[in-house]
């Protein structure tokens, strides 16, 4: 269940809790919108919770490994030798 779900759930429940009047014989309206506030604050806090362990994208820099250096040569009689890195994504 994603935030905006449960948003709707808490949104709905508030609505059938507060503002509907009607009066009906074996189904109470005003249990059901609380049931909904509940389920969809406890669906909030659960995908926040989850969301915030993931981390992202792109979270503080790269997440690659540095292998090794590597010298590159160039072909002719007095070419420099220039180190390289490589990463590994």
């Amino acid at each position: 269940m994603g935030i905006v779900t449960s948003m709707l759930l808490i949104a709905v429940g508030a609505i059938m809790r507060f503002a509907v009047t009607v009066q009906g014989h074996g189904f109470n309206v005003h249990t059901t919108g609380i049931v909904l506030m509940i389920v969809g604050a406890v669906g909030a806090v659960l995908s926040i919770a989850f969301w915030a362990s993931w981390g992202g994208f792109g979270h503080y820099g790269h997440r690659g490994t540095l292998v090794a250096s590597q010298r590159t040569a160039m072909a002719g009689p007095a070419a420099p030798i220039q180190p390289t890195e490589t990463e590994v994504r």
